[in-house]
């Protein structure tokens, strides 16, 4: 039985991913911080699995929020009237799949998942056959604080640069799949922790042109395979190592942290997307800077 300290440290866990995750200041690196200060009283391969399941919940958030621009099917009553296809198939497989779409894929949203796994392909490559090796050799508090100040002066400069320019693609339509590919290829650099997924992939957004929005939004879509499949491989990983028993603290652990991390999320996710109709990246960026230096601070300290 877990005392009322430890349920507060799962409450703080889950929020430190639900605000962390989505903005773009690196959430595996606060994780990896808060490790150093906060420490639950299990095991470290039982924490690898919930800092997996509250990223889990994490995503949640996104696929709530966004249902109704990513779910790629409708009923047949809210089918358009026009056909989908320049060219009608008159028999056959072709003409009964045609018929298909047409009375059931809202085809604008289809178009727009293979722009999102196009996007995830680099980082799937990379990724895949690197990951123990990275979480062996890259997840210190070092590399997280050298991240964190390198992305945040990216960051100021990626922006003044952007000051003045007007962006060339504003909406998800007008997003090429060569430009999903460029994006999927920033999102390779947040492989290292601290760099932050979503930083990566707004900074590359930008550099491409889109508008701040945009660059947020596809960055929240990408986080659904992306995110779901590292997060599946990780979980079949320690399900394999340790047993598929939990005891009944360790599910409640588990659940009280995805459900945490998921309704923080709404919130943060509504936040980012109002604060960057307004603001710039900027601020961001200078808490980067300011947080890895207190780290390295910190850490040079301690030794």
């Amino acid at each position: 039985m877990m005392n009322i300290l430890e349920w507060f440290k799962v409450l703080l866990l889950g929020i430190v991913e639900g605000i962390t995750e989505w903005l773009p200041i690196s959430s595996t690196g606060h994780l990896i911080l808060v490790d150093e200060f906060v420490k639950l009283n299990q095991s470290e391969e039982f924490m690898k699995m919930f800092n997996v399941l509250i990223q889990l919940g994490a995503i949640l958030a996104v696929v709530v929020l966004y249902w109704e621009k990513l779910w790629p099917f409708h009923t047949k009553k809210n089918a358009p009237q026009k056909s989908w296809f320049a060219i009608e198939a008159t028999d056959g497989f072709a003409k009964h799949l045609q018929t298909f779409c047409n009375n059931y894929c809202a085809m604008d949203k289809i178009v727009l998942w293979f722009k999102i796994v196009i996007a995830c392909i680099p980082a799937a490559v990379v990724g895949l056959p690197l990951d123990d090796w990275m979480e062996e050799h890259l997840h210190t508090a070092p590399v997280v604080a050298l991240m964190l100040i390198l992305y945040g002066i990216f960051f100021i400069l990626i922006e003044n640069y952007n000051k003045n320019r007007t962006p060339r693609i504003t909406t998800l339509k007008e997003l090429s799949f060569k430009d999903a590919l460029l994006i999927g290829l920033f999102q390779v650099l947040s492989l290292i922790p601290g760099t932050s997924r979503s930083g990566s992939t707004i900074i590359g957004g930008i550099l491409i042109g889109t508008s701040r929005e945009l660059a947020a939004e596809f960055t929240f879509f990408l986080a659904i395979p992306v995110m779901f499949g590292a997060s599946l491989v990780k979980l079949l990983k320690y399900l394999l190592k340790v047993g598929f028993a939990f005891s009944g603290t360790e599910l409640g652990v588990l659940l009280f942290g995805m459900i945490v991390a998921f309704g923080v999320s709404i919130f943060a996710i509504k936040f980012l997307m109002g604060y960057i109709k307004k603001h710039d990246f900027k601020v961001f960026g200078w808490y980067r800077i300011v947080l890895g230096l207190l780290v390295l601070l910190y850490f040079g300290l301690a030794k």
